[in-house]
């Protein structure tokens, strides 16, 4: 268990995956009272659209935390003041936090931002981070202001973005991250042992929300854009084409090779394995599926489907 020293009365504002490590760090340690979690609210998901729990609501539920649930988080203000937290704690809420909660508590309201801060504030950062094909990313710790992500740094840190890191994995690593780093450099900032620097906004970028129809692939670009689309698109929406009007997403891509001789978006053999021709070379593919059906390795869909080899998608 952590420092007993103080006990630090705490407020954490989150809701997915990503939030469940974070949360998970600061109940572990004695240091701070996590004694409210604010989440957004149950949704339906999946095929059957049934009504599931936040990610981080299961997580403060098995803790016995209070949580409280709102469509605009400014309707629980008057419960937020009454509490009067020492620390609020945001990572991942989906939400602007308004000025009036930011001013609430003492410490103020520190947010876990997935990429180094000016860079990609926003949403889609992780996302970002890859379809830009940054070699580092990393989290930044900020005290939070009435922009969006625009507050002063407290802590960066840095990891590298390894070749075959996809949004999925950089997520789940980033998100282990902020468990391992967020009590200690909290208590550095309680202990005022830190000082909060200011962004240098000259230097910001904004990203917003990946949709469905980012996933789309544009065979005209180059095939070392395409292969990073297809990373930062995984898991969600996945990277897809249509060929004869059914839907087929490139799961997984292999190796870029020099070749420029056939259409753009022409599927083809290559060494025995499937490629795709691409403004800029090809690409091969690992993975595929077509719409409705499992996954498969490519040697697996051009067995079953070589009707489109030769073909070009659309």
């Amino acid at each position: 268990m952590g420092n007993k020293e103080k006990n630090i009365n705490t407020v954490f504002i989150g809701t997915p995956d990503f939030a469940v490590p974070s949360l998970q760090s600061l109940i572990d340690d004695d240091f701070f009272n996590v004694n409210l979690v604010i989440t957004q609210k149950d949704k339906k998901i999946g095929r059957k659209q049934i009504l599931s729990k936040t990610a981080v609501k299961q997580l403060a539920e098995q803790y016995n935390i209070t949580v409280l649930q709102a469509l605009k988080i400014i309707d629980i203000y008057d419960k937020l003041k009454a509490l009067n937290p020492d620390l609020i704690i945001v990572t991942a809420y989906g939400q602007i936090i308004p000025e009036d909660i930011l001013n609430i508590p003492k410490y103020g309201c520190i947010n876990v931002h997935a990429s180094l801060l000016p860079k990609y504030r926003g949403a889609a950062c992780i996302q970002a981070a890859i379809l830009n094909q940054d070699k580092t990313t990393g989290l930044t710790i900020m005290k939070m202001n009435a922009g969006l992500d625009t507050g002063p740094i407290i802590h960066q840190e840095i990891i590298n973005i390894k070749k075959d890191d996809t949004a999925g994995i950089l997520f789940d690593k980033l998100a282990k991250l902020s468990q391992e780093i967020l009590p200690s450099v909290l208590k550095k900032y309680i202990n005022k042992e830190i000082t909060a620097i200011e962004q240098d906004n000259s230097k910001a970028s904004y990203v917003g929300m990946i949709k469905k129809e980012d996933g789309k692939i544009n065979w005209n670009k180059s095939a070392n854009s395409i292969e990073s689309q297809i990373k930062a698109m995984s898991p969600w929406p996945g990277s897809y084409s249509i060929l004869d009007n059914i839907k087929i997403k490139i799961v997984e891509a292999g190796e870029i090779i020099k070749i420029n001789k056939y259409a753009s978006g022409e599927l083809f053999i290559n060494d025995n394995t499937l490629a795709i021709q691409c403004g800029t070379d090809a690409l091969k593919i690992k993975q595929i599926q077509i719409s409705g059906k499992k996954v498969v390795l490519a040697s697996a869909f051009v067995h079953g489907y070589a009707k489109f080899i030769g073909k070009q998608f659309n």
